[in-house]
């Protein structure tokens, strides 16, 4: 098999193609032939050191194949099962070897490209819109980053449940996309600050919501764009760690709520995987969630595909195609 793997943290030269031995399967495990690997933030921080991973190891946690071979007491999967996943390792390969309880069955209706680019940026989407922050008809959201992968299911999500959806971009081309998406109102934030232009087209009230996995370069804006009560979900970080917080600000700030969730809390069992995983497919079966692949790299070109996604550039997912 062929995988990528970091032997000392640093850049994305650090990230290099290697032949290695095709794992066997060990209990309670499934060998997946991988077919679409979904790139995700939190692998660059991996690859950089900034989140502690044991050296050698092989990035990727999410991806889609058919299951190639299983372990013993493997129940949940068989051999040519298309499946997908969201908390794998090593992901980054030709072939992985994934715990079978972290395994999807993945429709036949939906491709192996659509499964791995939908995972964790859907299953995100919907944990934080029904279970984060439940919304509801009538709620005015602020989704930052509307265009990404996860902004543009944020989007869809919230619009679904009724809400009134403000959406921050870069650019006009992105502002068409997060309206696409369902997005009310667009701010593009490199000619208009996002902060008053969020209070006009609210009238002064503020959002019941802010979802952010900016971070640093957003973080104070999006308090202050919270209505009384509001909730500042800060759930990403492309821009950087926002500084030490002092809880007692919230006091001052209409007694808001802050919370950082992680998708991960939600799907602790594989009843709960399956749960907000089987809503997600079901969505994009029928139409009503779009997926956006933005662009696709072969394997040995995962360097490429973090350079794309760090630059901030990029609207919807970025596969790589073992």
């Amino acid at each position: 098999m062929k995988a990528i793997m970091v032997r000392e943290y640093g850049g994305p030269e650090v990230l290099r193609l290697e032949e290695r031995p095709s794992p066997e399967p060990g209990p309670g495990q499934a060998l997946v032939e991988v077919a679409a690997v979904g790139v995700n933030f939190v692998e660059i921080y991996h690859r950089r050191g900034v989140y502690k991973t044991q050296l050698p190891f092989s990035p990727g946690g999410e991806g889609a194949g058919r299951v190639a071979a299983i372990g013993p007491g493997v129940t949940e999967v068989s051999p040519r099962d298309r499946v997908t996943w969201m908390s794998g390792t090593g992901s980054y390969a030709t072939h992985a070897a994934i715990p079978a309880e972290k395994l999807v069955p993945l429709p036949a209706a939906v491709s192996f490209e659509q499964g791995a680019a939908v995972m964790v940026q859907g299953v995100t989407a919907h944990v934080l819109t029904h279970e984060t922050y439940r919304l509801k008809p009538g709620d005015t959201c602020l989704v930052h980053a509307a265009a990404g992968g996860a902004g543009l299911m944020l989007c869809q999500m919230a619009k679904m449940c009724g809400a009134r959806v403000i959406g921050t971009v870069s650019s006009g081309a992105k502002a068409k996309l997060a309206r696409d998406a369902g997005a009310d109102e667009v701010i593009i934030y490199t000619e208009q600050d996002f902060e008053p232009e969020v209070l006009r087209l609210t009238a002064g009230k503020g959002v019941n919501v802010v979802y952010d996995s900016v971070g640093k370069d957003t973080f104070d804006g999006s308090l202050n764009s919270l209505a009384p009560l509001g909730f500042m979900v800060l759930f990403g970080q492309s821009s950087g760690f926002p500084p030490p917080f002092d809880i007692q600000r919230l006091a001052g700030m209409r007694s808001l709520f802050l919370t950082r969730p992680s998708v991960f809390a939600y799907v602790t069992s594989r009843e709960l995987l399956l749960h907000h995983a089987q809503i997600v497919l079901d969505l994009v079966v029928a139409g009503r969630l779009k997926v956006r692949i933005d662009r696709t790299y072969p394997l040995a070109e995962a360097a490429q595909a973090h350079i794309a996604l760090a630059s901030r550039q990029t609207s919807g997912k970025v596969l790589l195609i073992p």
